[in-house]
């Protein structure tokens, strides 16, 4: 993973280089405070990866909503996506993508999920969500951690065009409006909002940004059919927990109720290993796909994600595990 962001950082101008890693850790990975305890004399000849997360997918490790992927490589969000089923993983499409809805879902050729912001003006997000429905996407993860952009994360955006920039939703914006204030998230999202997208779409909620146990229990309470614990990588508030560290309380709060699904400085199959065994239903990853994307385009990030499904099954028979639903906690403890 250090060679490739080093690859992506020499292609990058280095304004969208700054932009990608504003917010992100140096040093070691938070998965490794947790060491596993393997299983022995197990056959593992035969490793199923396979999991059925609001989708079937042949791996458990997707590709986390991240924004303006034009900015990095002109395949964009297209070339993703299909890298993303080419592998059989999940993908999430961030309502601050450059390239069309539809445009993504033809590349996905089958499941994928949309992500949302609740914008000031909430008809376009209505009409986005509604797009995005018609177009095939099976889950919407509606992110709540961002009720307006943290000072880490939303300063100094490189310049974008307009045309990339709105190109899902120009079509919705009113006469006259000021597009970029219409798109800013609203401060005034709450609860109520979960069912109110799954009514408009038809749509299973998950609700991405949740860190704390009591508020995964809300959520669900509220009709969130997933939680999706993440700290929007560094990118909002300061000094929160690692989602290493939320994820056994969140998955122990409501794991038996909705799925869980967590991101955060996942770069190896270990770190995969560990999350799925903390309760996790699927792990996401989010600036490696980016720098992936930027150094080889669509062949780069199939070639990222094939290898952490590889690293992942490799390290699930070390561990004695031959399917997910073996990935228990009993396999982790801190160091």
């Amino acid at each position: 993973m250090i060679e490739l962001a080093a690859r992506a950082e020499r292609v990058l101008a280095p304004d969208v280089w700054a932009y990608l890693m504003r917010g992100a850790t140096d040093g070691e990975s938070p998965w490794e405070r947790w060491r596993f305890m393997p299983r022995v004399l197990r056959d593992v000849r035969s490793i199923d990866t396979s999991a059925s997360v609001f989708g079937d997918w042949r791996s458990p490790i997707g590709v986390a909503p991240t924004a303006f992927h034009r900015l990095v490589h002109t395949g964009g969000e297209a070339a993703v996506a299909r890298a993303a089923a080419a592998c059989g993983a999940p993908f999430v499409l961030s309502m601050r993508a450059t390239t069309r809805i539809e445009e993504v879902a033809a590349a996905a050729g089958g499941p994928w999920w949309q992500q949302v912001y609740l914008m000031r003006d909430r008809g376009i997000t209505d009409a986005l969500v509604q797009r995005a429905a018609a177009a095939g996407a099976t889950a919407l993860v509606l992110t709540g951690d961002t009720p307006y952009v943290g000072r880490s994360g939303g300063r100094g955006l490189p310049p974008l065009d307009d045309d990339l920039a709105l190109v899902n939703v120009a079509q919705h914006l009113p006469p006259g409006a000021d597009a970029w204030t219409a798109i800013e998230q609203d401060a005034g999202a709450v609860l109520d909002d979960i069912g109110r997208l799954a009514d408009l779409t038809g749509l299973p909620v998950i609700v991405k940004g949740v860190l704390r146990a009591d508020e995964a229990r809300r959520c669900v309470d509220a009709g969130a059919a997933g939680v999706w614990v993440s700290d929007h990588g560094g990118r909002q508030l300061g000094r929160t927990v690692a989602p290493s560290q939320a994820l056994p309380w969140i998955a122990a709060a409501v794991g038996q109720r909705a799925r869980v699904l967590v991101d955060g400085d996942v770069r190896g199959g270990l770190d995969a290993l560990a999350a799925l065994a903390l309760g996790a239903d699927a792990v996401f990853v989010g600036r490696p796909v980016l720098w992936a994307l930027a150094d080889s385009g669509g062949d780069g990030v199939a070639a990222l994600l094939a290898g952490l499904h590889d690293d992942l099954r490799h390290a699930m028979g070390l561990a004695g595990a031959v399917h997910l639903g073996e990935l228990t906690d009993d396999l982790v403890v801190p160091r």
